[in-house]
């Protein structure tokens, strides 16, 4: 009987407690009256909006207003009520690259201290601001971008062959906003200033265009190597890495001058038609086009990584110092900077060249430049693990005019102005025994 007694009382206090918990579930009852009339709006608006609220039995904590393109929570903005009494707010509706107009679902919710909630939706028609007119900015002046069609502008002027500038719009519409298409991560990006590198092939009358709907935007100049976008660096570099085959076939388009382009000799060879060939060992390389030098950087790779000099003599050796230069001494010498550090040519069978010119790409009479084993500082060649056969170019060892493995030119001789001088570097008998070579073409 006891027993029975028990399962009753238990029952009895489940069923007692499940009761209140009823009773407390949820409590209060937060009364939500907007008086704003939510016609359409635009994308890139901040859509204004005014609430009455109160709760006559639970303070209040926040409303939200939420909108959502179909299931997607695309912006929020919640304010904190602390009080009963009216409050206004702004919910940003996002202007995002092809998104058709539509209609959007805007949510309000308000919350009392107990997650007691009461919500409303509203069908809000969306449309993509019709521009009059954008603003091209620049450092050199601002210039107005006509509408030349639905979400299309341009502006066409006597410009240089580069444009750097940014482009804004007006703002439309009551809630409307001043917005910018600016350049992150090689695209055009709203909400950026940074600057649009436009670029035409050459100076002079041309039309800068943007589409404000799929962010299209001309002109600019695509550079390739064998069919493969490069990719811009900054203004004046754009780079790309591919796997090259020695004497694989290399064309280079998009350059409206490539005749007037400083090709290096120790990576790619010539014929007399100006075809190109690719002249050291196959490998991964990247190469880099420098527009205000007009020069292709080409330096060995390992993987996606700049090479270095393996202790079984593979890799890669790079050139530091004064009196070597590419395309030029005088336009771009390499000094004691390691960022500028050339890259031999890779030859295979652990050798490696450079291919210099005496006068132009070399200093005839005064060079001071050494060999490392990576672009930066860290191992290096010394006078102890570097040899040299020639008899015009001699090795420092700290007491003969240069410091330990500085290269400079034997006292009373000089190369000669004009002519092409190969240096190659030997490791075949290891990194300790390396041995170069200087022959004149």
């Amino acid at each position: 009987m006891k027993k029975y007694l028990y399962i009753i009382l238990i029952l009895s206090a489940i069923i007692t407690f499940n009761s209140c918990s009823d009773d407390d579930d949820n409590p209060g009852n937060p009364v939500l009256n907007t008086k704003t009339q939510f016609g359409s709006a635009m994308f890139g608006d901040s859509l204004e909006f005014t609430i009455d609220v109160s709760d006559a039995e639970i303070p209040l904590s926040t409303v939200k207003a939420q909108l959502f393109f179909d299931e997607e929570k695309v912006s929020e903005t919640v304010i904190r009520t602390k009080t009963n009494g009216e409050y206004s707010g702004k919910i940003y509706i996002p202007y995002n690259a092809n998104t058709p107009n539509g209609t959007a679902t805007l949510k309000l919710i308000l919350q009392n201290i107990n997650f007691t909630i009461t919500e409303e939706s509203y069908d809000l028609p969306l449309s993509r601001p019709d521009y009059p007119y954008l603003t091209l900015v620049t450092a050199n002046g601002n210039y107005r971008m006509e509408r030349i069609g639905l979400y299309q502008y341009k502006v066409t002027d006597n410009f240089p062959q580069k444009v750097n500038g940014y482009i804004k719009t007006p703002k439309v519409g009551t809630y409307g906003n001043e917005l910018t298409f600016g350049w992150e991560d090689n695209t055009i990006t709203l909400g950026s200033t940074n600057e649009i590198p436009f670029s035409n092939i050459n100076a002079g009358e041309y039309s800068i265009i943007l589409n404000t709907y799929n962010y299209e935007a001309s002109p600019f100049l695509i550079y390739k190597v064998n069919g493969e976008i490069m990719q811009q660096v900054d203004d004046n570099n754009f780079k790309i890495d591919l796997n090259l085959t020695k004497e694989q076939k290399i064309t280079f388009t998009g350059f409206s001058n490539i005749n007037n382009w400083w090709i290096d000799p120790a990576f790619f060879n010539k014929d007399a038609d100006g075809n190109l060939t690719f002249a050291a060992m196959s490998g991964n390389y990247r190469i880099t086009a420098n527009s205000s030098n007009q020069y292709f950087i080409i330096e060995a790779l390992n993987g996606s990584n700049l090479a270095t000099l393996g202790a079984d003599g593979t890799g890669a050796i790079w050139i530091i110092g004064d009196g070597i230069g590419k395309p030029s001494v005088s336009s771009n010498v390499v000094g004691w900077n390691p960022d500028g550090a050339l890259c031999f040519a890779p030859m295979g069978n652990k050798k490696y060249q450079v291919v210099l010119e005496a006068g132009k790409t070399v200093n005839a009479d005064d060079i001071n430049f050494k060999f490392f084993h990576q672009k930066g500082w860290g191992g290096e060649f010394s006078n102890t693990t570097l040899t040299t056969t020639s008899d015009i170019i001699f090795i420092g060892d700290g007491d003969n005019g240069r410091d330990s493995g500085n290269l400079g030119i034997v006292e009373g001789k000089s190369l000669e102005s004009g002519a092409i001088y190969v240096f190659t570097v030997d490791l075949s008998q290891g990194n300790d025994q390396a041995v170069l070579t200087v022959v004149k073409k």
